[in-house]
This record gives structure tokens, sequence and C-alpha cells, in this order.
């Protein structure tokens, strides 16, 4: 009996903040170098921007449009190799089935998946606008 209680609490405590976004975090490039050893934030820029559409999530296809995004800008700064290595990267790394810190819609309660961010949602993310980006 005790532990169906601890259960259905749990269950309950999850689904109170289910539809709420956390504010807007990034570690950089995740589990990848900023920038080389010259200069040490070279694509820094183009990681936290990569962030931000991670954080808040959304399609299959926006995330394929974010990844591409990212290799891109790594590519606009004069990293090629890289770009390419990075977008392997983050195309096995940044499931929204993976519970991460780095996943897709890391910004949302895990598991979230794939889905289209609804009006409600996109308020939210406008009320926690990160101006950087």
């Amino acid at each position: 009996m005790r532990l169906i209680l601890i259960s259905m609490l749990l269950l309950i405590s999850f689904g109170v903040n289910a539809n709420e976004i956390k504010p807007f975090t990034s570690d950089g490039c995740s589990v990848f170098p900023d920038g080389t050893f010259a200069q040490n934030e070279l694509w820094l820029a183009c990681c936290t921007a990569h962030d931000y559409d991670y954080w808040q999530g959304g399609t299959f296809k926006q995330r394929l449009e974010s990844d591409k995004r990212l290799k891109q800008c790594v590519h606009a700064v004069g990293e090629r190799y890289i770009a390419n290595i990075m977008l392997v990267g983050v195309r096995l790394g940044g499931s929204p089935n993976f519970p991460t810190t780095y996943r897709w819609g890391y910004g949302w309660p895990y598991p979230r998946g794939y889905q289209a961010l609804t009006s409600d949602e996109i308020q939210q993310i406008k009320a926690l606008q990160f101006n950087g980006i």
C-alpha cells in the first residue's frame, strides 16, 4: 500500500510541471570543445544558438534544420572539417529519447519526444527569451 501511495505521488508531481519549460541554460558545445587551442571559443556562439533551439525543442524537421544551421555556422568560422564532425555528433547524440541535459527539448520535462510547440509553449519561450541569440 505504501509503495502504491509513493508511486502515485511521484506520478502526480511529474504531471504538475509537465507543460512548463525551465529557464534557458547552455553548456556550450556539450561534450565537444568550444573552439581550438589557439581560439578556445571559436565556435561557442554557434553552439549556444544550437542549444537555444534544443532547449525549446519541436518537431523532427526543426531539429534537422537546427543541426544544419550549427554545421553552417561552424563552417562559416573556417572549420569545415569540425562542422561535419559536429553534425554527426549532434545527429547521433541529441535525440529527445535520451535522458541527457543536451537532448532535443531539454528545457521540458523528460520524456517529451518530437512535437510541435503549442501556442502556450511558444508564449512561455517568449517570456524567457534569451537575448544573446
